[in-house]
């Protein structure tokens, strides 16, 4: 396939302008190992290599081939910073990638600084930048947009007392917040389990005692997500409780290869349609060939992100600013809608408002089959 990803050889900036053939890069960040979300990475790099490689496919930037240059982040805020640089400093026109929002986060402010434009797939936390950047764009929803949406459909359900078991973390703290403000002004509240150090069990007296009838994971995985669905499932106290993800851990099959039925009807947010148009459906039986199972809907955000450099690549050359200075006139047909940008309030960064949001979850009759619960 064409679409090569390099680590070497990339072409130095001031060679980014040659018409003789030589590759137009764009670095990718991408969590390909722990304590990364290492399945998430895989996906999101798919949907990323499959759109370089259609690109190539059609004749490339200009005639030129499209390469990615990856980088592996870890989840390590200091690793992505370094690689920012890195890639920086070897050329790239563009940057893309990441799925942690801390990572993309540091990763945003170091590309700003250096004024490498940087189009984020798929963290979705609010203020992705300190401060306002023209540089930085964003395919995936703000966090508040998404975690409304879920908290819309957790008190359609008809939920009042709702329990988040949460780890510290800039993006779990917002969510909490998030859901808090939006719960509280409908006349719902919120109990915090801090999982900083107690077991998965406790989080099973505490709702006993609290009466929840919800309860939202808002930690790690595979741990400590996995263990406390498992002590909640099997306590039969807790028999009515719901439990929720709306970060969206088992839309991937390693969640469900580890909770099996356990893992059904716990609903999470995705960023799909109700129904693909004809490039989405192309592209996603592409995607499955490629990954060998279901793509998740960051597959679909990695391709999208292709989708719209490529297009902006050729129309406006592989300058940096020049670059920069299109995402407002960005207009691409996706996978999941036409893509456009704009300053939305709170994120500091070229939004696409909005892609589909839906909350989902794996049918307990059928746990590789996914039931659509709400869509926002």
């Amino acid at each position: 396939m064409s679409g090569m990803v390099t680590s070497a050889h990339a072409p130095r900036r001031d060679e980014t302008e040659r018409a003789d053939g030589s590759p137009v890069t764009i670095g990718a960040l991408v969590p390909l190992s722990r304590p990364g979300w290492a399945e998430a990475g895989r996906h999101l790099l798919a949907g990323l290599e499959l759109a370089v490689g259609e690109v190539n496919d059609a004749g490339g930037i200009g005639g030129r081939p499209l390469e990615l240059v990856v980088r592996d982040t870890a989840a390590d805020p200091q690793r992505a910073a370094a690689a920012v640089d890195e890639l920086a400093g070897l050329g790239v026109a563009a940057l893309a990638g990441e799925y942690h929002s801390v990572v993309a986060r540091a990763a945003a402010a170091r590309a700003d600084a250096l004024g490498l434009p940087f189009l984020c797939s798929s963290a979705v936390i609010d203020a992705l930048t300190e401060r306002p950047t023209h540089r930085v764009a964003r395919i995936a929803p703000a966090q508040s947009h998404g975690w409304r949406t879920y908290a819309d459909f957790l008190l359609g359900a008809g939920h009042r007392r709702i329990a988040v078991a949460a780890q510290p973390s800039v993006y779990w703290a917002s969510g909490t917040r998030i859901l808090r403000d939006h719960l509280a002004a409908r006349g719902a509240s919120i109990a915090e389990l801090d999982m900083t150090e107690q077991p998965a069990t406790a989080v099973c007296d505490a709702l006993a005692e609290q009466g929840a009838t919800a309860l939202l994971l808002l930690v790690g995985h595979p741990e400590p997500a996995v263990s406390i669905v498992r002590s909640v499932r099997q306590d039969p106290r807790l028999a009515d409780v719901v439990i929720g993800a709306p970060a969206g851990q088992p839309e991937f099959a390693e969640w469900a290869g580890a909770l099996g039925a356990s893992g059904a009807g716990i609903p999470f947010l995705r960023y799909l349609p109700e129904r693909l148009g004809p490039l989405g459906a192309r592209v996603g039986t592409a995607l499955r060939e490629r990954l060998g199972q279901p793509p998740s809907f960051v597959a679909f955000e990695g391709y999208d992100t292709v989708a719209v450099l490529a297009a902006v690549l050729r129309d406006h050359g592989t300058d940096r600013a020049r670059v920069a200075a299109s995402w407002p006139h960005v207009a691409v047909e996706g996978t999941r809608g036409k893509i456009r940008f704009s300053r939305t309030p709170g994120t500091g960064v070229w939004q696409w408002a909005w892609p589909p949001v839906q909350v989902v979850d794996r049918d307990p009759a059928e746990p590789a089959r996914f039931r659509i619960l709400h869509t926002g």
